[in-house]
Parts: C-alpha cells; sequence; structure tokens
C-alpha cells in the first residue's frame, strides 16, 4: 500500500485500487469520500473549503438536481441518484475488479453501503471512460476504522 501523501493543491486524489480499498474498509472519512466523487463530479471547492457548487463542468443533471455538492454518505437521496447513474454493465465492477463481495450482516450500516456505492460509481465513471485503474497510488493519511460504523465523522447517527 502506497505511503500516505497529497496531490497538488487543487487536484483530486488519482483513483487506485488501495484508494478505493481504504474507502471500503473505512480507513478514510465521510468527507474525503464525498470530495472524491464531488471532484469527480465536477463540484469545484470553495476557498473556505465548506460548500462546492456546481460549475459548467458539472453535468446538467446533477448541477440541476444538486446545485451544490450533496451529501452522498449521510444522506440517501443523493446515494440513490449516485446508484441509478451506474450504467446496467457497471453494475458488478465492484465485485469484478476489487472483488468485494459485500459487508457481511453485522456489517451492514448505510455509511458502509453507501461507501460501497461510491467506489462502484467512481470504477463505473473509469471504465466509461476507458481509463484504467493502478493497484497503487498516493493514500490521505489513513485512520483506524469507526468503532461504531453507524455514526458518521461528526459522531451523528447516519440513518436511512
Amino acid at each position: 500500500m502506497a505511503a500516505a501523501s497529497q496531490p497538488p493543491p487543487g487536484t483530486a486524489f488519482p483513483l487506485s485500487e488501495a484508494l478505493l480499498q481504504v474507502v471500503l474498509e473505512d480507513r478514510v472519512s465521510d468527507r474525503f469520500v464525498n470530495e472524491l466523487l464531488w471532484s469527480h463530479l465536477g463540484y469545484l471547492p470553495q476557498p473556505e473549503g465548506t460548500d462546492w457548487p456546481a460549475a459548467t463542468t458539472t453535468p446538467a443533471y446533477w448541477r440541476e438536481a444538486f446545485p451544490t455538492a450533496p451529501d452522498f454518505i449521510r444522506h440517501r437521496h443523493p446515494s440513490i441518484h449516485l446508484t441509478r447513474s451506474i450504467a446496467r454493465s457497471h453494475k458488478q465492477l465492484l465485485k469484478e475488479q476489487l472483488g468485494f463481495a459485500g459487508y457481511r450482516l453485522g456489517e451492514l450500516y448505510p455509511r458502509r453501503t453507501r461507501r460501497a456505492t461510491a467506489v462502484n460509481w467512481l470504477l463505473a465513471r473509469l471504465a466509461e471512460r476507458g481509463e484504467p485503474l493502478p493497484l497503487e497510488g498516493p493514500l490521505p493519511p489513513l485512520r483506524q476504522p469507526p468503532a461504531d460504523p453507524s455514526l458518521g465523522d461528526d459522531g451523528v447517527a447516519v440513518g436511512n
């Protein structure tokens, strides 16, 4: 696994199997997962780091449905939109490319299933663009998976 490193300011972390694996393992924050999605959807970070408004690079559907980047991990509604935007031919990429068989019964929490959706969407985006997924790449600082995976980074329960 690559050491923790940062891409140049203003650029998204390059996708790699190692990065997507740590997303699935809950070793990065919910905010980091959202920022990965937002950057690939064309939302632009603001200097104060709070909102990410849609830009001309954001697909029209997302720009209209979500003028400001949505929280895909905390809220079900945007996660459903993400799932529906994955082409049928790419629905199994998580399993096919990463060997991910899903979470076990005791590991099923909305936060984790939404992380799996996020990873599958990112894989589908690469597939649609004909881009390869490297094995290794830069990783952000990693954390231990949370003791209670039902809680968001802010300690508040993430529901359905």
